[in-house]
């Protein structure tokens, strides 16, 4: 089916540094929103339906238990480590430059997921999938801001909400629809391969509005500090996947040791670095966003490593399809929505106990979902959703806040670098989860273990993180940043 591109005028020239004066807003900057809104929803959906597809792949590519895993974990750890290096590279080059790089980048290794013929092939792609991702989304809302009057920029945020929102309901259910649909015989392949009409939208029409943007070469690139994180954090999620199947030898622990020296020396290197840092010296030093860190890492680790373990136990052990995966998902999904749009009006009033309620309702969720599995032979969705209602209202209160306490206690100047490596955090946590839950779970799943039991305790074991998150929230700032 072919397209017909509008003409359209040549974006504008920013190149000076200055945005498009409000008495002349730029004519299409509603499609540059469009474009943004294209790569973040995928983003958000690639980074969420392997927990759905996963079981499938690997039941067409073979591969271990930790196959399971690495999909899931290669995506986010790449656009972690990537993250914060994206948003400079695009200061140095230009946004929009990066933009169309991340944009094509990204289109081609969803087509080459899709046509991956082993586990490892797969593996990359989705690794290099993650990389172009992180190149590809930073720029988007500096891009706005170029085009966008101030006083329109809340229908930018008005519009994010909700397209999120719905995003994140539909990706399981999309993703179990398009499995089961089966399609020319492509399975779980069309997850991937919906990315490339997107994609290629996204692509054309980027190169025809986007904002030319100013680019700054003098800026220079922290690849030290790059390559000290991104090693260090490969070495440590590396070895917490495999180290089960390998049999915990002595390498994986000397592995591990060494990854949190690298994450060590990474922290003294960017303490002291004075030209270009990876993260701002004052951020490091600043012991209420370091608590924010540390209270994101927990929480984000907790919520990804539950969302694969319960779609492992549906598809594995309880032998649920791909879609009726997906629809089990819902419930909470919508409860974590509806909490979000809540916690915009109540943070004013709860300040940071709202967090608090969160972790608690979360808490609640995870220990409904145990002791419902404690015990039985056999789970239906019904008997899984109550406790998915309430983890997914603890996350909804949450998240929709929790940036907004951490930067409250960051100077000005500093909250561009500081939301970024928050960003950065939140998809590093998400693998952090899926390696040390999943591996709980697959510890138990199989042998003489029911799978409920391999639910059971991987639920028990996710108190932990949540527990030490509910404690540094104690450290956030009592009120949250405003705009």
């Amino acid at each position: 089916m072919s397209t017909t591109t509008p003409t359209i005028s040549p974006a504008p020239d920013t190149a000076s540094g200055g945005s498009t004066p409000a008495s002349t807003p730029y004519r299409w900057r509603w499609v540059v929103l469009a474009v943004v809104l294209a790569a973040d929803v995928m983003d958000l959906m690639d980074s969420t339906i392997v927990n759905v597809a996963g079981p499938s792949i690997r039941r067409d590519l073979g591969g271990g238990t930790s196959t399971l895993q690495w999909l899931s974990a290669a995506y986010t750890l790449a656009f972690a480590v990537l993250l914060v290096t994206g948003a400079r590279l695009g200061d140095i080059f230009g946004r929009r430059r990066l933009f169309l790089i991340g944009a094509a980048g990204f289109t081609a290794m969803s087509a080459a997921c899709a046509a991956a013929p082993s586990p490892a092939l797969e593996i990359t792609f989705r690794a290099l999938q993650g990389a172009f991702g992180a190149l590809m989304i930073p720029q988007g809302f500096g891009m706005l801001r170029e085009v966008i009057p101030e006083s329109e920029m809340p229908k930018v945020f008005a519009t994010f909400g909700p397209v999120m929102g719905l995003s994140a309901i539909a990706a399981p259910i999309l993703a179990g629809v398009l499995i089961d649909a089966n399609l020319w015989g492509t399975g779980w392949r069309l997850v991937f391969l919906i990315n490339v009409p997107v994609g290629l939208f996204a692509l054309i029409t980027a190169t025809r509005v986007l904002p030319r943007g100013a680019s700054h070469p003098g800026v220079r690139l922290d690849v030290s500090g790059m390559l000290l994180v991104g090693l260090g954090l490969v070495a440590i999620v590396y070895p917490l996947i495999q180290g089960r199947q390998a049999g915990w030898p002595a390498w994986i622990f000397a592995m591990l040791a060494a990854g949190v020296a690298l994450l060590v020396a990474f922290v003294a290197y960017e303490r002291h670095r004075r030209e270009s840092p990876l993260i701002e010296p004052s951020l490091l030093r600043n012991r209420t966003y370091v608590a924010g860190i540390a209270v994101g890492l927990a929480l984000f680790a907790t919520f990804g490593g539950l969302i694969l373990t319960i779609s492992l136990f549906a598809q594995l052990g309880e032998g649920f399809s791909p879609i009726h995966t997906g629809l089990t998902y819902v419930p909470m999904t919508v409860g974590m929505v509806i909490a979000m749009v809540a916690s915009f009006a109540l943070v004013g009033k709860l300040g940071r106990h709202l967090l608090h309620i969160g972790a608690a309702l979360i808490g609640a969720g995870i220990i409904t979902l145990a002791l419902t599995a404690s015990g039985a032979h056999h789970l239906d969705t019904l008997q899984l959703t109550p406790g998915l209602v309430l983890i997914g209202l603890g996350a909804g209160a949450s998240f929709g806040q929790l940036f907004d306490f951490v930067l409250a206690g960051v100077s000005l100047d500093e909250v561009g670098s500081a939301s970024g490596v928050l960003n950065a955090v939140q998809q590093l946590a998400n693998a952090l989860g899926v390696a040390v839950l999943g591996t709980v779970f697959f510890s138990r799943f199989g042998g003489l273990h029911l799978p409920t039991s391999a639910l059971s305790e991987t639920a028990w074991a996710s108190l932990a993180p949540l527990a030490l998150t509910a404690l540094l929230v104690f450290k956030l700032p009592m009120r949250a940043r405003q705009a």
